[in-house]
């Protein structure tokens, strides 16, 4: 990442005129003089004298259960020290931005005024009904420690301080990975911190709970080593004296396992670094720079696993990977509090997740062409967005185990729901997912690319989340080996198409179902090794349930052999691609942008069938309409009388379907005009698109998907004869994974 110049965030926070990260914007409408007179008086008071009678109804009624106060005097800001809490507006604007961001918790920023501790409780303690958790922010210590115990003991919402806590769980998260990796016990190692503020304390306590014995952790502050021959301390200091002979850095480093730096930068010397355990773990902290540079330490102990503060160095230690996520499992289970357990709960959940395949989004997003859990990845990417879904429940289940939980909920729907808040788009691969789940891994899908990285990938998670059981074609030892590369842990089911025992079996097979079309014996032995024919042969075959193909073919490549062995559906002339396209919280269907180049209107009607059909799947209402140039016959031309006769045919053949057109793209997605010029009209609103070529299809799914940044989920295949799925090329891993578990769907809508 190249350096942020000055310049560059001074524009980016004054950018077009609108100083700032952040905004407030209603949730209900307010377009009448009745809905102004619900959202304040009269309409207002109900809630209010419900609220006076039972608090918990503020829950119900206002915005406090999902509201947090982001709180800072600005006496600790970042790595700037005292600049006075106006100076620290943008940093607390910018922790907001952050919680909605990658949580979708709202947040008003209290830049409060005050240096007195005393004074400043008595603020926060004073807002505190207006908000469901209070973030605190960027207040020295020892002041922070006597605030957040103070406000915990006064207040029944969640108070955290972040720069505490927040960097204690992502450090804990990669030790654990790192003792992992290195092999070592936690309660066998010797961690030295060097650091005695708000930070380093909090570290230094969640390391203890999670095992490090007490007298195997050395704290050192600006003066040396916490010995206990030291005086003057404060009680928050005290609690790590230690009896050593240990004064300084130097001498604390000698033979630790761990070293957490929490301090300034480049304390930590390369001679030091040398004189660690084998396999040293060196968390060098500081901001922006650390303790000691990567490059050096690794210079003289390659056998190193370092961390770091930064976002251009592997392993950052990054706070946003835990404070959004803690409070929105806090806050939807109306918690009173966040306890150990659920900082704890963090950690295990962190750590884990960090175990696991690295979504392409997130390799794209960070230029990375690998990432996987080793001595580089201890720690999981700050724009994972996997990160909600594993921390948030975790830290729900542990508020509600632990008591401080005020609502009980269903984990397993809960993720579901946090699923959804990642939009529409998210919500619809979740509801694929389900339904192919729902087949508890019973269906068998033969990858037909089994060689390619992506596909093991993609099939190691449609075994790992029992969508189905994922068979691979390919060669069985390149497979193994790419497995080993990319640290699996899968063993798939391997079968080689060249020289496989049922070679011979398939290609009689083969040969009887294209005898007529100039097949030979020999001919179908050498044609039912191309993977593209052995898979759906399998499927004919009964040893498989759905295949999946298309990554490094052209289209034409997959869905051509697979037509001549199944044919379409009974009863159905034409298969058809079918795009979902998910525009910002609306789902569209665009069909055929992908196997009907010219189609007729009896063409036109039975695509528009099928993907009516296919949103039903989904649990849609099918709206559909027929697209054109012209509105209901207002331009009379062969292209647009095409579309009108598919039309005709659609309401004949089925008149239960909610159906209409010829019409052009803005009548049919935009109930306006369709109600103030075509109030006949059987459909306002569409969301089945039928378009009256591929051309125009591809063309507007393509720039929609790449201008209008709508997400394009897809070419589904409907009406083909067996569940044959194709892929495009370069799809990433999510997507491969989605056209498995619609090929899973498939397979189930045909028993």
């Amino acid at each position: 990442m190249s350096k942020v110049t000055d310049n560059e965030a001074r524009e980016y926070h004054r950018l077009k005129g609108v100083p700032g990260k952040i905004e407030v914007i209603p949730t209900k409408p307010m377009d009448t003089s009745r809905e102004l007179s619900l959202a304040y008086t009269p309409g207002v008071a109900v809630p209010v004298l419900d609220i006076e009678k039972d608090p918990n109804d503020a829950y119900e009624y206002t915005s406090k259960g999902n509201l947090v106060a982001v709180v800072s005097n600005g006496t600790a800001i970042l790595g700037l020290g005292n600049r006075g809490p106006l100076a620290s507006k943008p940093v607390m604007e910018g922790k907001g931005v952050l919680f909605k961001k990658f949580a979708d918790v709202n947040v008003f920023d209290i830049e409060v005024d005050q240096l007195d501790v005393e004074e400043l409780i008595k603020v926060v303690a004073a807002i505190a009904p207006t908000f469901g958790g209070i973030n605190l922010e960027d207040i020295k210590a020892p002041e922070c420690f006597e605030a957040e115990t103070r406000l915990k003991a006064m207040l029944d919402i969640p108070v955290f301080h972040d720069d505490q806590h927040g960097t204690a769980i992502i450090s804990s998260a990669g030790l654990l990975n790192a003792l992992e990796i290195t092999g070592k016990k936690i309660e066998d190692i010797k961690v030295v911190v060097n650091g005695a503020g708000a930070a380093a304390i909090s570290c230094s306590k969640l390391a203890i709970r999670l095992g490090v014995k007490p007298e195997n952790l050395l704290m050192l502050d600006s003066r040396g080593v916490l010995h206990h021959e030291r005086e003057g301390l404060n009680k928050y200091k005290q609690e790590f004296v230690r009896e050593t002979d240990a004064r300084t850095l130097e001498d604390a480093m000698v033979g630790a396992d761990v070293f957490y730096g929490l301090s300034v930068a480049g304390v930590l010397t390369q001679d030091m670094v040398k004189t660690m355990a084998k396999d040293p773990i060196i968390f060098a902290m500081a901001n922006p720079t650390p303790e000691i540079m990567p490059e050096l330490a690794k210079e003289v102990r390659p056998d190193s696993i370092i961390a770091t503060g930064r976002s251009d160095y592997p392993n950052q230690i990054n706070n946003v990977l835990g404070f959004p996520f803690i409070f929105r499992g806090a806050l939807d289970v109306r918690a009173t509090a966040i306890n150990e357990e659920m900082k704890v709960a963090a950690v295990k959940a962190l750590a884990a997740l960090a175990r696991e395949d690295v979504p392409d989004s997130v390799l794209r997003a960070y230029g990375k062409k690998s990432m996987k859990f080793g001595r580089e990845y201890i720690i999981p990417a700050a724009m994972d967005p996997r990160v909600l879904l594993w921390e948030s429940p975790a830290i729900a289940q542990a508020a509600m185990d632990t008591g401080v939980a005020r609502k009980m909920i269903d984990i397993e729907e809960y993720k579901k729901e946090l699923a959804f808040r990642q939009g529409q788009g998210a919500r619809v691969r979740h509801f694929i997912l389900n339904k192919a789940k729902s087949s508890k891994a019973t269906k068998r899908i033969v990858f037909a690319e089994g060689t390619e990285h992506k596909i093991i990938r993609a099939a190691a998670r449609v075994q790992d989340e029992g969508i189905g059981i994922p068979v691979l074609l390919g060669d069985p030892v390149e497979i193994k080996k790419s497995i080993e590369m990319l640290a699996l842990d899968f063993a798939p089911q391997v079968i080689n198409p060249h020289g496989n025992d049922k070679v011979n079996a398939y290609a009689e097979a083969y040969t009887k179902l294209r005898q007529r079309k100039g097949m030979t014996l020999p001919m179908a032995k050498r044609m039912v090794q191309d993977p593209n024919v052995f898979a759906p042969m399998m499927v004919h075959m009964g040893d498989a349930d759905a295949v999946v193909s298309g990554l490094t073919y052209d289209y034409p490549d997959v869905i051509r052999p697979a037509l001549e062995i199944h044919h379409t559906a009974a009863g159905t002339h034409r298969a058809a691609g079918v795009y979902l396209m998910i525009v910002d919280d609306r789902v569209y269907l665009f069909t055929d942008a992908t196997v009907n180049i010219d189609p007729t209107a009896e063409d036109l009607a039975e695509i528009a069938a099928l993907s009516a059909d296919f949103a039903k799947q989904l649990e849609l209402e099918p709206r559909v309409a027929f697209l054109s140039f012209s509105n209901f016959g207002s331009t009379p031309h062969p292209l647009s009388k095409k579309v009108a006769k598919a039309v005709e045919l659609v309401k004949k053949k089925h008149p239960d379907l909610n159906v209409d057109g010829e019409m052009q793209a803005d009548t049919a997605v935009v109930a306006d005009i369709i109600e103030k010029r075509y109030p006949f009209s059987d459909v306002k609103d569409a969301n089945v698109l039928v378009f009256p070529s591929l051309e125009s299809a591809n063309i507007a799914y393509k720039l929609l998907a790449r201008l209008g940044k709508a997400k394009a989920i897809g070419p589904i295949l409907l009406g083909m004869g067996a569940p044959v799925h194709v892929l495009q090329t370069g799809d990433e891993v999510n997507d491969i994974v989605h056209i498995a578990a619609v090929a899973v769907m498939d397979a189930m809508s045909r028993e």
